[in-house]
């Protein structure tokens, strides 16, 4: 079962929900004036913070990227996720920082002149995603932008 949630106060926020690899997971994304705030949600968890910076000036990037990229689907190369909190664990920092970069790279895709930091809360069960999952993952945040 999957839903959409819209909400115009105090700051523009959509919500979505999807049962991904067998785990109800929530997606929430919050529009504020300097960042875009993203959480990823399994079970009420947010043990990971990461954040990317975007670049103001990335329309000439992504533009010579996407004439590279046929399918769309690599994340941009201009863009450097940090961990903020919870990379106590190598493997779910790697995750947590790819997710944050393919997140990023779809807000950049979506408004080029687009200069918010993006923040992702991240609290997934697993260490690691098979591919479909993350897919999913990355779809589910897609409703939310």
């Amino acid at each position: 079962m999957e839903s959409v949630l819209k909400s115009p106060f105090p700051a523009s926020t959509k919500r979505a929900t999807s049962v991904i690899d067998g785990i109800s997971t929530e997606s929430t994304v919050v529009y504020f004036a300097d960042k875009i705030m993203i959480t990823l949600s399994q079970d009420g968890r947010l043990a990971q913070w990461f954040h990317v910076p975007l670049d103001t000036n990335n329309s000439a990037l992504i533009g010579a990227q996407s004439a590279e990229d046929e399918d769309g689907l690599l994340p941009l190369t201009h863009l450097t996720p940090t961990t903020l909190l919870g990379g106590a664990v190598e493997s779910r920092e790697a995750l947590g920082q790819l997710i944050a970069v393919q997140l990023a790279s779809a807000v950049s895709m979506r408004n080029r002149d687009e200069g918010r930091m993006v923040v992702l809360g991240l609290g997934l069960m697993k260490a690691e995603l098979e591919r479909d999952a993350f897919i999913q993952l990355i779809e589910l945040v897609g409703k939310c932008l």
